[in-house]
């Protein structure tokens, strides 16, 4: 009499890899999403401060960027060079590119908010300005 295996067995062995498989691919997929969230996140914190230092530098009147009220960029980029001063320039891109920032200055050049849709929350992330 041979031993090997019967097909049932055969059939749970290979239900129980494809449940695993599933598993491991959906908890790669969440850990992607925090990861592209979190260099949103960062993208948005190095612009606050690239913008304070245009606050700071611009001393005649102190000012931000003077963008067209609220602007809302293609493809998730973001491009703005601080005024009087063209080596202080930043950009910010999606890292999905295809995601919206949204940049967004007053008038008066006294305040800004940059605003980024997160992948894993409902709510957005947002920086403004601190002066």
């Amino acid at each position: 009499m041979k031993k090997s295996f019967t097909l049932l067995e055969m059939l749970v062995v290979i239900g129980i890899i494809a449940v695993l498989v599933g598993m491991v691919s959906s908890s790669y997929s969440t850990a992607q999403k925090k990861a592209r969230d979190a260099k949103r996140q960062g993208d948005l914190k190095a612009a606050q401060q690239i913008l304070e230092q245009c606050y700071s530098v611009n001393t005649t009147p102190y000012q931000y960027p003077s963008g067209a009220g609220q602007l809302s960029i293609s493809l998730g980029t973001i491009t703005e060079s601080c005024p009087g001063n063209a080596s202080l320039v930043f950009t910010i891109k999606d890292p999905l590119n295809s995601g919206t920032y949204m940049y967004s200055l007053a008038t008066t050049t006294s305040s800004y908010t940059i605003t980024a849709d997160l992948e894993t929350s409902t709510t957005n992330f947002s920086v403004s300005n601190q002066q």
